[in-house]
């Protein structure tokens, strides 16, 4: 009997990428990849554990899913991602419901993993995250054609405070140019139009195999690539964004003109405390650049609230700063006591009550400032990726380069004639808080 195999991702698109590999090998294994849970003999979560709702996320839906033994057909469920990375002596042991675990750095044994919790083995495989795919590695996409996702580094050096990211996901690792463009070249000939390149770090790629900096080599060199229409980038951290980035994503009409730029926090000490380079000075004189050289740039930031120490001050000089620099994309989030981390020993700890009431109050802000924002699109012209049609209605939607898979907003497009996966220019007519409307220009 061939064994049924579905995978069940939590977390980032870094996790994803993960995933999708492992799909590519347990097909090439033999196994039948399937989308339903209830047809399912071997599920794969791969899990998140970044901060406390991620784990919270991956516990419920670890038990969840088990239930699947006694309704449906599932025969093994295994636990991969970063939660078993961190905590897999008391998964196995407060867990019975799990048959086997295997770490960030060992998933591309995968299918091993699976036959041995097959056999009723129970098996751990969790060592040191030192793994760094390749192209060579067979990848089942899971995103809609037209878009994938390409990780051009692992891990992280930076240390930060509040982060448990190279507890999980160990220190920072370049893939090699030649490999990020040949999977690249391969995504692009099954009809990929937009490949996002993420990493924990982006703009620090290179620096461990090269000398010096070499992202915006890397994105010149992938926008060579045939065919492919828009090159994004994530995860841009502000203290290696250099003169030579900015004016690679302002010349190079490929590269979208789209910073996600991870900022957690305004105020010079809380910085500090977070180990985070640079302060609110070097912040603002980097940004200024940005504009400067890319105006129609989108930038999206991140922000956490209720860090250790943070007083009413601190929060209301935070927003007083979203204000000033009017984001055009934001997402706040609310701090997390993350065991093993130096932030987790702080004193001044605040209640969750405190840190919550932050987060919303912020993003109200933040609301209007994106009204303000997309209001401004309103007349233009601008190129849309289309997503996927509402035949009720009779509207296409879709995404400019300013929008991100997931995240970000979207376009309605009306009187549109067009396939899936297609770039169509729009008139924009209308905006909201983080969607436009437009008409199809013929």
């Amino acid at each position: 009997m061939i064994e049924k195999v579905k995978f069940v991702t939590l977390g980032c698109e870094k996790n994803l990428v993960d995933s999708e590999i492992m799909g590519g090998l347990v097909h090439e294994q033999g196994f039948l990849l399937v989308d339903d849970n209830q047809d399912a003999t071997v599920i794969v979560i791969n899990t998140c554990g970044f901060i406390d709702a991620a784990k919270e996320e991956s516990v419920n839906t670890i038990l969840e899913i088990a239930d699947l033994k006694q309704t449906g057909n599932l025969k093994a469920l295994i636990v991969s991602g970063c939660l078993t990375q961190r905590y897999k002596e008391q998964l196995m042991n407060e867990m019975p419901e799990i048959d086997g675990i295997v770490g960030t750095g060992d998933f591309d044994k995968i299918t091993d993993i699976i036959d041995a919790a097959l056999r009723g083995k129970k098996p751990i495989l969790v060592g040191n995250p030192v793994f760094n795919y390749d192209q060579k590695l067979p990848r089942r996409v899971t995103t809609p054609r037209y878009t994938a996702y390409v990780k051009i580094a692992e891990g992280c050096d930076n240390a930060c405070t509040f982060c448990s990211i190279p507890i999980m996901r160990g220190n920072f690792r370049s893939r090699t140019m030649e490999s990020i463009i040949s999977e690249v070249e391969h995504l692009v000939s099954q009809g990929v139009k937009e490949i996002s390149l993420i990493a924990q770090d982006s703009t620090n790629y290179g620096t461990d195999i090269y000398d010096g900096f070499m992202l915006p080599t890397l994105l010149n060199k992938v926008t060579e690539v045939q065919g492919l229409a828009w090159v994004r980038l994530h995860y841009a951290y502000p203290g290696f964004f250099t003169d030579e980035l900015i004016q690679t994503i302002a010349n190079n009409p490929k590269v979208c003109k789209y910073v996600d730029m991870p900022l957690q926090h305004s105020e010079d000490h809380i910085l500090k405390k977070m180990r985070r380079p640079g302060r609110q000075k070097d912040v603002r004189e980097l940004i200024t650049q940005i504009r400067k050289h890319i105006p129609d740039v989108s930038l999206r930031t991140s922000l956490i609230v209720g860090f250790p120490g943070e007083t009413e001050e601190d929060y209301n000089n935070l927003t007083e700063f979203v204000k000033d620099i009017k984001f055009d994309r934001l997402g706040v989030f609310t701090y997390s006591q993350e065991d093993d981390t130096p932030a987790a020993r702080l004193p001044d700890q605040l209640p969750e009550e405190t840190k919550e009431w932050r987060a919303n109050t912020l993003m109200e802000v933040q609301r209007e400032i994106s009204t303000g924002r997309s209001v401004k699109m309103v007349g233009q012209t601008l190129d849309v990726l289309i997503e996927r049609y509402d035949g009720r209605n009779d509207i296409y939607i879709g995404r400019t380069q300013f929008d991100a898979p997931e995240i970000d907003g979207e376009v309605f497009v009306s009187q549109c004639h067009a396939e899936i996966g297609q770039l169509v220019k729009v008139n924009i007519t209308h905006a909201f808080e983080y969607d436009l409307t437009g008409v199809a220009v013929s």
